[in-house]
């Protein structure tokens, strides 16, 4: 029974915070899947929109405080702490992506401009797998410690280590995401609104998170702070 339900999460984890996470990236690039409810003014729209958006937030960004996950501590073993946020962050954006609304044109790039945007979008992408891979221990699904749950071995607790794109910036991850955010050559005004929160809430919740590192690493990490840059390289700069 225990291997069929760590399996099972496995199997959840992997479709649900994998797909969501696909379908994020097409999202990006195409725009929203088409989904209308009838009867929405546009102000009914953008309001609309940003509350799907603000409900993931909470969620993403409140699973991952270390309160919530000390409280969930008491429910869910913590070999699956991971795989259980991967979960509901798939489900949490699942949701703002099936029901979002589109709204009304404001700019759109002509000719060489939107192939340059889509350029933008796919560096940006591969910028964000190569910050993925600068991690040794980048696990987005929660599926290495269910697996060394299953064999029997207590997951090691990973020192802090900067390597490729981490000496670049600090976070690159939420950087390249914020390009490909930014990419789409269709600007409208619902995809306006979902630039600007969603941007605002990724440099918030660096924030946030920068003070679990700094919880956790103390000096190592501000040392760390001292001498690469948050977002912006400091060559660009």
């Amino acid at each position: 029974m225990r291997r069929l339900v760590a399996y099972f999460v496995i199997g959840l984890s992997v479709l649900l915070g994998g797909g969501s996470l696909v379908a994020f990236a097409v999202f990006l690039y195409a725009g929203s899947f088409g989904l209308k409810f009838p009867g929405l003014s546009h102000s009914g729209t953008l309001c609309l929109d940003a509350g799907l958006s603000m409900l993931f937030f909470v969620q993403h960004s409140g699973m991952v405080r270390r309160p919530f996950r000390q409280r969930l501590a008491r429910f869910v073993p913590e070999e699956f702490d991971a795989a259980v946020y991967a979960i509901a962050s798939g489900v949490a954006l699942a949701v703002p992506l099936v029901f979002w609304q589109e709204g009304t044109p404001v700019l759109t790039a002509p000719g060489i401009f939107r192939l340059l945007f889509r350029i933008l979008f796919w560096l940006s992408l591969f910028g964000f797998m190569w910050g993925g891979l600068s991690l040794k221990s980048f696990d987005p699904l929660g599926v290495r410690p269910v697996l060394a749950y299953l064999r029997g071995i207590k997951p090691r607790n990973m020192p802090f280590t900067a390597r490729g794109a981490y000496l670049v910036v600090r976070h690159p991850l939420y950087l390249f995401s914020i390009l490909m955010i930014w990419s789409s050559p269709d600007l409208t005004t619902d995809r306006r609104l979902f630039n600007i929160i969603w941007t605002v809430w990724i440099v918030v919740g660096a924030r946030l998170e920068e003070r679990d590192l700094i919880t956790e690493f103390g000096d190592t990490y501000r040392e760390y702070q001292r001498k690469v840059p948050m977002f912006i390289p400091r060559r660009i700069r």
